[in-house]
């Protein structure tokens, strides 16, 4: 390589760098505006309606007195009484239902 290529070539990177610069520091005095990794969806809060589907498919496949038994593990006779803090446990709980485990 010729000394006329490496000169363009470090001129090149002393330019590379300094643009670098300029975005480090634009983005330094914009870091309230820039998108956060760390952020997590927003799981969808469960309702009602959806954790009575799931039972009664639970219940129509057989496992209607399991059903009951997670309601009583939950502190219900029936789902209604069922607290809206614990349907995501108690989904979770359900989904193992008939699936031998």
């Amino acid at each position: 390589m010729s000394n006329d290529e490496l000169k363009n070539l470090a001129v090149a990177l002393s330019d590379c760098g300094k643009t670098l610069i300029r975005i480090a520091d634009a983005m330094a005095e914009n870091k309230d505006n820039l998108p956060t990794t760390d952020a997590k969806p927003a799981e969808k809060e469960l309702t009602l309606e959806d954790v009575r589907a799931v039972l009664a498919e639970k219940a129509r496949a057989g496992h209607t007195e399991e059903v009951r038994e997670l309601l009583k593990k939950y502190g219900a006779d029936r789902l209604s009484a069922v607290e809206p803090a614990k349907y995501q446990s108690l989904l979770k709980d359900a989904e193992v239902l008939g699936s031998g485990k």
